[in-house]
């Protein structure tokens, strides 16, 4: 029986999965109003009362908050951490009224907002290419390894080393292929294509469906065809084809 962990913990695990995530989130909008010249008040990590921080040469205060679930960016002319424009704004010095988020021209503050995600996008995506270098990826053919008595499959006639070419007439590589099609269409009629001993054979059969539950109690259904893969082949990607592999 399996136990779930206590509030502590997950509280815990939470935050420091999500501090990083929002330091990089955040980082992106610093780096891009640093680019467009726009003065950055605050840097925090966490909201509410600071815990601790200092302020560095341009005027900018790193801080540590007291609820460390979020953070934020505080441009010159924002009213709260929320970038809700100060009204003040519009009574400062020209010079130093340019320096604020709202001083800059539209298509600039678009960037500096979109940078946020798109930094989170681009550190993802190198995360999962430094994995598929190290790792590779899973290109197991498309082979029958093995067929579930009663399954979808053994009504359709397949066996062991026959390679399924395509499913309802969209091409299929890999094991992986299979799955992704499969899993989404519980009780779904499909017409698999495959080669048998140097034959090519179509049949129409009915995916079947599994029933699963989660540790929430929420039930979901799967779509199985009833095969097993072959001996998992790991294929090895290099330094430019990694981030297309981890883009998809």
């Amino acid at each position: 029986m399996s136990h779930s962990p206590g509030l502590l913990v997950t509280l815990v695990g939470f935050a420091l999965v999500i501090g990083p995530l929002v330091f990089l989130h955040e980082m992106g909008h610093y780096l891009a109003g640093r680019v467009f010249g726009v003065k950055i008040d605050a840097f925090s990590i966490g909201f509410g009362r600071e815990l601790f921080g200092w302020t560095d040469r341009r005027g900018t205060r790193w801080k540590f908050s007291v609820l460390p679930l979020g953070g934020y960016v505080k441009f010159a002319g924002d009213l709260n951490a929320a970038s809700t424009p100060d009204p003040a704004w519009l009574e400062l010095p020209a010079e130093e009224r340019a320096r604020t988020l709202q001083g800059r021209p539209v298509w600039q503050r678009a960037i500096v907002v979109a940078a946020g995600p798109i930094t989170n996008f681009v550190v993802a995506v190198v995360i999962l290419a430094a994995f598929a270098m190290a790792y590779g990826v899973d290109r197991t053919p498309s082979i029958v390894g093995g067929v579930s008595p009663g399954s979808t499959a053994a009504a359709i006639g397949l066996q062991t080393g026959d390679r399924i070419t395509a499913i309802d007439g969209r091409a299929i590589n890999t094991f992986e292929d299979v799955y992704e099609f499969a899993v989404l269409r519980p009780g779904y009629p499909v017409v698999v294509e495959y080669e048998h001993a140097g034959s090519r054979i179509r049949r129409v059969g009915v995916l079947g469906t599994a029933v699963q539950r989660d540790s929430f109690g929420n039930t979901f259904k799967k779509g199985l065809l009833g095969i097993s893969p072959t001996t998992p082949v790991p294929h090895r990607v290099g330094l430019f084809e990694a981030p297309v592999v981890a883009s998809k």
